[in-house]
């Protein structure tokens, strides 16, 4: 299945305010239902996993929770409205404790319930060096070229302390029949935007040859439910 590009509803003008809201509601049960929480929750569940190594190698973490529980500080680029990474640090509480901080370049897309917010641009992140423990996105990925996930992980990593989690589509012929199956359940804009998606996503195998031309130590490529990539990308030079 050839990618191909087609523009966004969601990313331009062409959406009205009420269907802006609507879409970002179906995106809610979208990454509920169909893997985009548990993408998220399974990669910070590796990095978890791994923390004895990352102590014993000399790193500390941001802060401390309660009863000992470790603090790790999160910026989700790309937020919309940071449902994914939100209910993900919910789902893990028991575990670690996730400050979360939600950067969009749209800020009509950003929640206005306490949490942090920063409006910016994915390709220039407006923070120092190893600002946050952790960077993550969803949905955001299949957005860019080459060119620009290169750019982007890089500034990931320069303001990760550990690493960088990617949570995309997989294009797949499967997952755009998927998709149609789907529209019944979706407005205008979601189903417009789902099939571009799909057909704009990449492939493991593309993502693996496009992370070798970054900045990255290493990284792991995992397919999830349903029809999702998770990707951990370490920082050279990490703890």
């Amino acid at each position: 299945m050839k990618r191909l590009v087609t523009p966004e509803l969601l990313d331009s003008d062409a959406a009205m305010p009420a269907e802006v809201q609507r879409t970002l509601s179906d995106l809610r049960r979208i990454n509920r239902w169909f893997g985009g929480i548990s993408t998220t929750r399974r990669m910070l569940e590796k990095v978890i996993a791994g923390w004895p190594t990352l102590v014993a190698r000399g790193f500390r973490a941001t802060g401390w929770g309660s009863s000992g529980i470790p603090g790790l500080t999160l910026l989700d680029v790309g937020a919309g409205s940071g449902d994914v990474s939100l209910a993900a640090a919910r789902q893990l509480r028991s575990q670690v404790q996730i400050q979360v901080t939600l950067l969009d370049r749209m800020p009509g897309h950003l929640p206005r319930n306490g949490v942090g917010t920063v409006a910016g641009d994915a390709l220039a992140l407006p923070f120092r060096d190893a600002s946050f423990d952790l960077v993550t996105c969803s949905l955001l990925v299949h957005h860019l070229e080459r060119p620009q996930i290169v750019r982007f992980v890089n500034e990931a990593l320069r303001v990760a302390r550990v690493a960088v989690l990617l949570n995309d589509l997989r294009r797949d012929p499967l997952h755009l029949a998927l998709v149609y199956a789907g529209f019944p359940l979706f407005s205008r804009v979601t189903r417009h935007d789902g099939v571009a998606s799909v057909r704009r996503a990449y492939t493991p195998e593309e993502i693996g040859s496009i992370l070798r031309d970054t900045d990255a130590a290493s990284f792991e490529i995992e397919n999830h439910y349903l029809c999702r990539i998770g990707v951990l990308v370490w920082k050279r030079g990490a703890p």
